[in-house]
Order: structure tokens, then C-alpha cells, then sequence
């Protein structure tokens, strides 16, 4: 092999090396890293182009080093959100909606980020019965567990603001969106926890959930909830899902490239589980395989309430467990 083939080989062979085995558990690492540490992979392109036609020994070792000390840094690397690019600085930001009793259907929301946090509110209205959140963003840590007397609730450690919220009313359905601007990824600053999001639901509205998610580490606690649907569509990342008991019917559509997955269902639920997962490993605790394909649960054809959940995906773990 020539030595301007090797550090684009051994990357890919990193990278590839990292994905199986952190799909088959002998590997942990820290996804928010990716937003911070970025920049070094400027310096492993640079270092290896600075680099390109010198053929010695200590060149091939300095390169080849570069590489696995960058992988190494940003994969697992724990710096406790204390990753700083940009010394002493601090923005602030309030904008606060006097249009929250607003019925006529505009978008309007109630924000307020200071100093690399974000406070986001949507208060409670009883005439609100089914309820949608449309969550998008990658490069970012989500967690969901809490419940609140607030309609919507979010807070937020993230850089100048990166995530917008705006509500509508859809016919008999009220629609959040909570996304980051323009789909912005990472970012430069002194926050102390980069990008990571902390959401409470109102547990008397049924909830549709829609989330569009990169390289994320996501984990929902849904058991307290009334769940309709969850349409989730990652990349490469960590996400965790807890269904509670499920309505007439609750579907789970999930969708993601190279990821761990996993949804846990309670002991008694009737599940039925349609997989077309390709290259990906699949762990289905409890359930039987049917002629047609299908994974069900004792018992499921006859159960009143159902829960069909619906994986897709290229070179994924999925895994679905009973609690």
C-alpha cells in the first residue's frame, strides 16, 4: 500500500472498527464530543496533507499517531461539558411572548437563553387534547422524563441560542416545533453542558411525537405519557425509548443509520414488532416470530390495546425488552 493511502485507510478502517463494536456493546463513548472537538479533524486532514509525500518512517508514524489520538479524544474523551473554544464568552438573549392565550393559530412562543441556557414554555390549556412535538437537531443530548403543569417545557445548555420554538393549532391538534436554527450542529462556546436538552410533558393531552436527530444521544422516559405515535429518524447515536401502556393503538416508527436502539415496553403490553433492518442485529425478548415476518406477543391478535412498533435500518443494534 503507498503511504498517501494510509491515513485515509486507516480511518476508514477506525471508523468502521468503532461502529461494530460499539453496536455490539464493547464500546461507550461520549456522542456530544463531536460538537466541541470537531476541529480536530481539520487537524488530522491538515497534518496528513502537510504530510503527503514524505515517505519516511517518522512521518508515517506521526500521521498514523495524529489519527488515533484524535479518534481517541473525541470518541471518549470526558470532559464533563467543560470543553472551551472560546475563552470568557457569554451572550444573552430574551424574548417573551405576550401572545401565549393566542387561539387564532399563529406560531408564538415564550423564550428566554441567558448566558448559554435556555428556558422554553408552553403553558397548559385544558381545550387541548391531543398534542404534537416535532423535535430536530443533532450533535446534541436529549433527555425526557419529568412531567410539568406546563403544556411543553424545555431547558437548555447550548450556544447563542441554537434552538427556536413555535406553536400552531392544526384542525383538532396542537403542534409544537422545538429545532435548532437552520439545522445548526455544534458550535464555539463556555457552555457547560454542549447542546443537551431537558424536556417535561403535561401528562392529560395524547401525544404524537416526530424527532429528526444526527448524531444524538437520546433517551425519553414515554411511560407517564399517553402516546399516539413516535416517528424517529437518527443517525449515528444512543437512543432510548420507554413506552408506558399503550392506547387503542400506539405506533413507533423508527428509523436510523448506525445506532444503538432500544425500546422498552411493559411485561403485559400486546406488541407487535415489523423489522427490516438489513446488516442490523435485532434482540426481540419475548416475542415469537410469525409466518408473515412479524414479531408478536402472546395473546396479541386478541388484545384490546396494541402497540406496533415499526425499525428500519442499515447497521444498527435494535433491541426490544420487556420491564
Amino acid at each position: 500500500m503507498k503511504n498517501d493511502k494510509l491515513v485515509p485507510g486507516m480511518i476508514l478502517v477506525i471508523i468502521g472498527a468503532i461502529f461494530l463494536l460499539y453496536n455490539f456493546g464493547y464500546l461507550d463513548f461520549h456522542w456530544e464530543n463531536f460538537a466541541t472537538l470537531w476541529p480536530l479533524f481539520i487537524v488530522m486532514v491538515g497534518v496528513n496533507l502537510l504530510l503527503a509525500h514524505n515517505n519516511s518512517a517518522w512521518a508515517s508514524i506521526l500521521k498514523i499517531s495524529v489519527v488515533v489520538g484524535g479518534f481517541a479524544i473525541i470518541l471518549f474523551g470526558n470532559f464533563d461539558g467543560h470543553v472551551r473554544w472560546w475563552p470568557h464568552s457569554s451572550y444573552s438573549f430574551n424574548s417573551d411572548s405576550d401572545d401565549d392565550d393566542d387561539d387564532s393559530g399563529n406560531n408564538h412562543a415564550k423564550i428566554t437563553n441567558v448566558s448559554g441556557k435556555g428556558e422554553f414554555n408552553e403553558p397548559f390549556k385544558a381545550s387541548v387534547k391531543i398534542a404534537r412535538i416535532n423535535i430536530s437537531g443533532g450533535a446534541a443530548t436529549y433527555r425526557l422524563s419529568d412531567t410539568t403543569n406546563q403544556l411543553f417545557k424545555a431547558d437548555t445548555r447550548d450556544f447563542k441560542g441554537q434552538y427556536e420554538f413555535l406553536t400552531r393549532q392544526e384542525d383538532s391538534v396542537y403542534v409544537m416545533d422545538f429545532k435548532m436554527k437552520n439545522n445548526h450542529i455544534g458550535g464555539w462556546g463556555n457552555n457547560n453542558n454542549s447542546n443537551s436538552v431537558y424536556m417535561s410533558l403535561n401528562t392529560h393531552p395524547e401525544w404524537e411525537m416526530t424527532i429528526n436527530a444526527g448524531a444524538t444521544d437520546l433517551n425519553f422516559d414515554l411511560s407517564k405519557y399517553k402516546i399516539r405515535s413516535v416517528d424517529l429518524n437518527g443517525g449515528a447515536g444512543s437512543f432510548v425509548l420507554k413506552t408506558g401502556e399503550p392506547l387503542a393503538t400506539t405506533n413507533i416508527e423508527i428509523s436510523a443509520g448506525a445506532a444503538d436502539v432500544t425500546v422498552n415496553i411493559p411485561k403485559d403490553a400486546a406488541c407487535q414488532i415489523e423489522s427490516d433492518t438489513g446488516l442490523s442485529s435485532n434482540t426481540f425478548d419475548g416475542f415469537t416470530k410469525g409466518d408473515d415476518g412479524h414479531y408478536e406477543t402472546a395473546g396479541f391478535d386478541a388484545a384490546k390495546n396494541k402497540l406496533y412498533i415499526h425499525i428500519s435500518g442499515a447497521v444498527s443494534d435494535f433491541k426490544v425488552h420487556k420491564y
